[in-house]
């Protein structure tokens, strides 16, 4: 039964109590009726009629004249929830009982049940049901190794900013870190997720212009791992490690170019990376101006897959648009972030990795885009580095998540993008690797330039283990459904979810009616709603608007500073009134106690 229902019946019984009490009162009665827990009535003893009461008077005058007991007195019925009608007082809702969440160590007592409910408990806690109040656990990692949920380890968001999905995200990395999970967030724009990284005790690089670089042409950990490991399967591991490089260099030249890569010039590019690294010496690294020396030399096995045929010529019209759009990376935007050696390498033995590029500006797509894919190549060589490594009985088997939020960026950065991402993210299964990509709607892959790419990122969501909505407008989330299967009444309800507050709230503490809710949706099985409430150490952790809070901090201080002043001031006598710009006001604010920036206001304040 619902709660409409049982209000309705709780009501019902109400009235017929009150009748039958009145009825009681005007009948001679005590008026004594009530209710059990359950809206009936209570069992109780029935006024007597008054041809009864005349008998047993006449009764007791023939035994003696017996004295009649003193009347009891009168007691009106008092509903639980009051008397209806004005002045009654009537409560028209009861608020629920506080809830409380335990272990069931902590709670066997108090909630002995061994049967769980229907949502799923495996995984990371996000948050309570939206419907029954359930608790609802969920991450890609443990619904497909634990669960057996869905097929591949990956989730894909969307959802209007400001409404909380970085926000799931910091939960479903911090759940997972404490699991032995290691987290990688590759390509912190904002950062959202620095701080959370630093407080798990994980490692934090930060790149861009003037912080530090990445050298593309660096193997890395996958380099250091076939040097470890030797054999056949080093040679093996070298060999990815130089395909992952050229897709690196080859994106660098498609983001400067605008366009993708003719064959023959990857063919190229690959001939002058074999040849640099069997004359480079050990302990050094190649760097792109040697690429860039390599093709003005022209040795033999660069030659041979340019069909130069001896002439000169011929040679230099295959490689220099390739030249040119090298240089073009080295004197342009992109060449004191990729032209040197890599700053700070990845530390595989890290507990967490996140590596920041929110220094870059949001005008400069080509260096933000560059950075991003060249983090993520990075970060997936050292995962494939890790399970290599692991293959061989050299290191302990470690699980990764990625983070790869604010898709949209790199998506528009330059035409043919989305095949490098495509390339680096689609073989997550088979490396032991989870992910979660972020963006805000659909409309961002229909933004792209050609019909193919906006196909290969529709496919995003379509190989996506889980899909997780926030707040979206009813067209995103019509468009949507044709590719996971949405309900009416699904769309519907993440639909509302977009709207913003009423106009007449005010304070902090309030928030659009959308932020912190979610539908998970996996596979044609019917959506989870849920409702996420942060930690308070998850708020310091992850504030995504800290440009628009105050320093609260330095408030205090300048107050502390000022209420100091003002009591050694007050000592010489009383404190005269001063006016902005007065001589005493700008002598006090003067006073070389106070910081700049910091000093107090005497008099008038605006």
């Amino acid at each position: 039964m619902s709660r409409r229902s049982e209000e309705k019946l709780a009501e019902r019984a109400d009235r017929l109590a009150e009748e039958e009490a009145l009825r009681d009162l005007a009948a001679g009665g005590s008026g004594l009726v009530g209710l059990d827990g359950f809206g009936g009535q209570a069992v109780g003893r029935k006024p007597a009629k008054k041809s009864e009461k005349a008998q047993a008077a006449r009764s007791d005058a023939k035994r003696g004249g017996k004295q009649k007991a003193p009347a009891k007195p009168r007691e009106l019925y008092v509903p639980a929830r009051g008397w209806q009608g004005a002045g009654g007082g009537r409560v028209g809702y009861m608020d629920p009982p506080t809830m409380w969440r335990a272990t069931t160590v902590q709670a066997c007592g108090m909630w002995p049940f061994a049967a769980g409910s229907g949502s799923p408990m495996t995984g990371v806690p996000l948050g309570q049901h939206l419907s029954t109040g359930a608790t609802v656990c969920g991450d890609p990692l443990n619904w497909f190794t634990r669960a057996r949920y869905i097929s591949n380890p990956s989730l894909f968001m969307l959802g209007m900013p400001g409404l909380g999905k970085s926000t799931l995200i910091n939960r479903m990395l911090i759940g997972l870190a404490a699991t032995g999970v290691v987290p990688l967030v590759l390509g912190d724009l904002k950062p959202d997720y620095a701080d959370t990284v630093r407080a798990l005790g994980g490692q934090v690089i930060s790149i861009g212009r003037g912080r530090g670089g990445i050298n593309v042409l660096d193997p890395g950990a996958m380099g250091e791992a076939a040097a470890k490991i030797g054999g056949e399967a080093g040679e093996v591991l070298k060999a990815e490690a130089h395909g992952r490089v050229l897709n690196m260099v080859a994106a660098l030249i498609t983001i400067v170019r605008g366009r993708t890569m003719d064959d023959h010039e990857q063919s190229v590019l690959s001939a002058v990376l074999h040849h640099l690294r069997e004359r480079t010496p050990p302990g050094r690294t190649v760097l792109l101006p040697d690429v860039l020396r390599v093709l003005t030399e022209g040795p033999d096995r660069v030659r041979a897959v340019t069909l130069d045929r001896g002439d000169d010529a011929r040679y230099r019209d295959a490689v220099d648009p390739l030249h040119r759009s090298l240089l073009g990376i080295l004197d342009g935007p992109l060449g004191d972030t990729f032209a040197s050696e890599t700053s700070t390498r990845i530390d595989a033995n890290a507990p967490a990795v996140c590596i920041d590029i929110s220094g870059i500006g949001e005008a400069d797509t080509q260096l933000t885009a560059a950075a991003m894919l060249a983090a993520w190549s990075d970060g997936l060589g050292t995962v494939a580095a890790s399970h290599a490594l692991a293959d061989a009985g050299l290191a302990p088997r470690r699980w990764f998540f990625t983070v790869l939020d604010e898709l949209w960026r790199p998506l528009r950065a330059a035409s043919g993008i989305v095949d490098r991402i495509d390339a680096l993210t689609r073989l997550n299964r088979s490396l032991g690797l989870g992910d979660a990509k972020i963006t805000h709607t659909l409309k961002d892959a229909e933004a792209l330039g050609t019909d193919a790419d906006r196909a290969k990122a529709r496919g995003f969501v379509e190989r996506a283990g889980m899909v997780v909505c926030a707040g979206l407008p009813k067209t995103e989330m019509e468009d949507l459904g044709k590719v996971v299967g949405l309900s009416r009444r699904e769309i519907e309800l993440v639909s509302s979810w977009s709207s913003p507050p009423g106009w007449g709230v005010r304070g902090e503490d309030e928030e659009p009616p959308g932020r912190g809710r979610f539908l998970i949706k996996v596979g044609g099985r019917p959506g989870i709603p849920i409702k996420v409430a942060i930690t308070d150490a998850e708020r310091e952790l992850h504030n995504t608007n800290t440009r628009w809070t105050t320093n609260e901090a330095a408030i205090e201080r300048a107050v502390a500073r000022t209420a100091q002043e003002v009591a050694r001031l007050s000592q010489d006598g009383p404190l005269p009134l001063a006016l902005p710009g007065d001589p005493a006001s700008l002598a006090l604010s003067a006073d070389p106690g106070f910081p700049a920036g910091e000093a107090p206001v005497r008099g008038w304040t605006a």
